[in-house]
């Protein structure tokens, strides 16, 4: 039996930095969006150059792996020079890969990292056989014989087996860690409730649990100030329409801002912990399965557990790549150590 088997998708990333890049922010009364520019119709040189492998099937099942749980993965790949990067890259890395699916018919997925001076990306994704899972393919057995099924996004079709797979792992007793992709979020709040009901641990970022329960968050304004909360009142919001079950541990994060969490008893509160950010790709990831093993390690402590996946998150985002930071338990908990004044804080719901 292993600890923990991930689906999700399994790419090549390409990272590209250019110092011609420009952050544009376009504000609007009710908020501003920012975008990354470059001259229109130029040819720019290249600043840095990497690649390396992703996708959030790939992310988590090396941190895991990397944290020294047993960890087995499902994701979907082609047969080309990119899978033949993602299999050499496993070769150094303690995951059970008996349960890839391997396509000659599809393509590997394949992404561009677009980032920027500030350490943010924006990426231009192909999502090839990501997209893809049948259910004919998924290694059930697998599921059922690990402790935890962590669901990374999935998309397009792929999103099809997710009733199964919640059902499945529910009625052989395997604890579900759900992280929402926007695929099925964009289904509708009744369609993504289904899946809900299967998970003991849920994770979206701030965007995302907007875009699923229909909740907008509100700005300060002269009439309404909610600095002095804890917890916004419309994510309080947020959170008791995401938690449709009494077991359920939710988890909302918030970039640079902290993350947040909801167990029905208490809200939670983690600022970032505070380090340098080269780029941001893979820090949810490594935040949401840090998270969910650390609950194990820790006991359900949701505070402690907040603080370790926050530590790591701050390690991936101060690397180059989506697992090059990725930190071991010793690691984080040195740091722990190292930082006694870093906690999460509480507040009774």
């Amino acid at each position: 039996m292993s600890d923990v088997i991930t689906i999700g998708s399994a790419t090549m990333d390409v990272f590209v930095e250019c110092d011609d890049a420009a952050v544009v922010s376009v504000r609007r009364k009710e908020k501003s969006t920012e975008f990354m520019s470059y001259p229109y119709g130029s040819k720019l040189e290249i600043t840095d150059f990497d690649s390396q492998v992703g996708g959030g099937g790939v992310n988590t099942a090396t941190n895991f792996a990397n944290l020294g749980l047993d960890t087995s993965a499902i994701f979907k790949v082609g047969d080309d020079i990119y899978s033949e990067g993602l299999f050499n890259f496993f070769k150094t890395k303690n995951v059970n890969l008996s349960s890839i699916i391997q396509d000659k018919k599809d393509s590997t997925g394949f992404s561009i990292i677009l980032t920027s001076f500030e350490g943010d990306r924006t990426v231009l994704a192909h999502r090839g056989a990501n997209a893809h899972i049948k259910k004919s393919e998924i290694d059930f057995e697998a599921i059922k014989n690990a402790k935890l099924l962590y669901i990374a996004p999935l998309n397009g079709d792929s999103n099809k087996v997710l009733d199964d797979i919640v059902k499945f792992a529910k009625e052989n007793d395997t604890y579900v860690c759900f992280n929402a992709g926007t695929t099925g979020i964009k289904k509708g709040f009744n369609y993504l409730k289904s899946i809900l009901e299967y998970a003991q641990i849920v994770v979206l970022n701030k965007e995302e649990a907007s875009m699923a329960t229909g909740i907008q968050l509100r700005q300060d304004t002269k009439d309404e100030k909610f600095s002095h909360y804890l917890i916004h009142p419309d994510l309080q919001e947020m959170f008791k329409k995401l938690k449709v079950s009494e077991y359920q541990i939710i988890v909302i994060t918030d970039g640079g801002n902290g993350a947040y969490a909801y167990d029905g008893a208490k809200y939670y509160y983690c600022p970032c912990f505070d380090g340098p950010v080269t780029s941001t790709l893979g820090a949810g990831d490594a935040f949401a399965s840090t998270f969910c093993a650390s609950l194990a390690r820790y006991n359900r402590n949701i505070e402690k557990s907040l603080v370790a996946a926050s530590i790591n998150s701050a390690g991936v985002v101060s690397k180059f790549g989506a697992t090059t930071g990725l930190l071991t338990f010793d690691e984080i908990e040195a740091k722990m150590g190292e930082n006694p004044d870093y906690t999460c804080t509480a507040e009774v719901a």
